[in-house]
């Protein structure tokens, strides 16, 4: 089974601004890891964090790189990301990319 990206999702690839809806996350997080060909997720490692970027924008720009923010392959291991609770994923991206302006 191919893994499914927000590109793919969203079928526009060219708008690096765009961030997905909650629908469209809502389909990127309900990936069954175990299904997955790893040779299909995007490596974490190939992801570049523009700084120059404005923050919302940079989150997208990894969003369009990485393409599904939930599954993607590290250091040659796929990995599922969840979040429980309150937090949004924007919230999370804050607090673990580099994205103050």
């Amino acid at each position: 089974m191919s893994a499914k990206t927000f590109n793919e999702t969203n079928g526009c690839s060219s708008d690096k601004r765009r961030m997905p809806s909650r629908e469209e996350l809502g389909k990127l997080a309900g990936v069954d890891i175990r299904k997955i060909d790893i040779s299909q997720l995007k490596d974490l490692e190939k992801v570049h964090i523009d700084r120059n970027l404005p923050k919302r924008e940079r989150m997208a720009d990894y969003i369009r790189q990485i393409g599904n923010p939930y599954c993607y392959r590290s250091h040659g291991i796929a990995v599922k990301i969840s979040f429980v609770g309150k937090r949004t994923l924007e919230d999370c991206l804050c607090s673990c990319l580099p994205l103050d302006e």
